[in-house]
């Protein structure tokens, strides 16, 4: 096992410098026994970079960007070419077939022809023998995830169990007021004599109702008549969807209640809840399925970041600025 040495460099032995100078432009890391050059890099960059630039950001964080995501671009080829090397340790193997398998899936979900596919690739500088090339190397890892990360997880019925019971806001029912306001404006700046007397007018609105009027005829017909109170139908709202002082109001109202004149900043108004919508909890056994892939694809990411980490420690990498 190879003890971890992760070295910033800014020159390499003569022998490799020689080679370096033969092949390519510029060595810009080494990933224990292999190279990965500037124009590997750079190609790899080049459409982030365009997006970026595209972007029109100040120059100063332009250039913080392009940096920031140019290292990342470097991590993300080490960490391929650590991954290709297990591939290649491992003797994993991919057919012609599969790879032409994978590319008519591509086609047909996005409903491409093989034309439209050789101009897209074209547009991105890219033969169809690359291509081809970057979706053998995208299975080979795949292969290599399913060994080393996917087929050790195992999700429990407690695990599962666990994640519904801590997550009652997902699974639990859900309930809904139906509201419907009446309300008189207060304009910003008003005299205490002004607020006194809108209270006044809505609060005589108060008692019709208090009398036995229906809240929905009287805001019928308070829209017809040139009262400054007027009433609104507000519709269906979760508790959440509602401000603090409205959800304390509301939480504690039944169905076919009104509440007392309640002042706000726009002025003053009355709750109604004309009924209340409740939806049945989802039961643990139909949610079981959905919550086994979610916590499945937490733990992929989570165990092939920590397998990623342990490939790093036991390899030897050199970054050269």
């Amino acid at each position: 096992m190879l003890v971890t040495t992760i070295v910033i460099a800014v020159s390499l032995s003569a022998d490799l410098w020689a080679q370096e100078t033969e092949l390519v432009d510029r060595i810009v890391a080494v990933v224990n026994n292999e190279i990965i050059t500037l124009y590997d890099l750079n190609r790899a960059f080049a459409p982030y970079a365009t997006n970026i630039k595209a972007l029109k950001y100040p120059p100063e964080k332009e250039r913080q960007t392009l940096f920031q995501v140019r290292q990342d671009i470097l991590e993300k080829l080490i960490e391929s070419m650590l991954a290709d090397q297990q591939v290649k340790q491992n003797q994993i193997t991919v057919s012609e077939k599969e790879i032409n398998n994978t590319i008519e899936r591509i086609k047909e979900s996005r409903q491409f022809t093989d034309e439209q596919v050789r101009e897209g690739l074209a547009s991105q500088g890219m033969t169809m023998e690359e291509y081809r090339k970057e979706i053998r190397e995208q299975i080979l890892r795949n292969k290599l995830v399913n060994r080393e990360v996917k087929a050790k997880i195992v999700i429990t019925k407690e695990d599962i169990k666990k994640y519904y019971e801590s997550h009652p806001e997902k699974y639990a029912g859900e309930k809904k007021y139906y509201l419907w306001n009446l309300f008189i404006k207060v304009p910003s700046g008003s005299s205490s004599s002004e607020r006194n007397n809108a209270r006044n007018r809505i609060e005589a609105v108060l008692v019709k109702l208090q009398q036995g009027q229906s809240f929905e005829s009287l805001v019928d017909e308070l829209k017809k008549s040139s009262s400054a109170v007027k009433g609104t139908d507000l519709g269906l709202y979760r508790l959440e969807e509602l401000s603090e002082q409205l959800r304390q109001v509301v939480k504690k109202m039944k169905s076919g209640e009104f509440s007392a004149v309640l002042e706000t900043n726009f002025g003053y108004q009355i709750l109604y809840i004309q009924k209340i919508e409740e939806s049945q909890a989802q039961p643990l056994e139909a949610v079981e399925s959905e919550i086994e892939e979610l916590l499945y694809n937490e733990l992929v990411d989570n165990k092939y970041r920590e397998w990623l980490e342990q490939l790093r420690v036991q390899s030897h990498i050199r970054i050269i600025n």
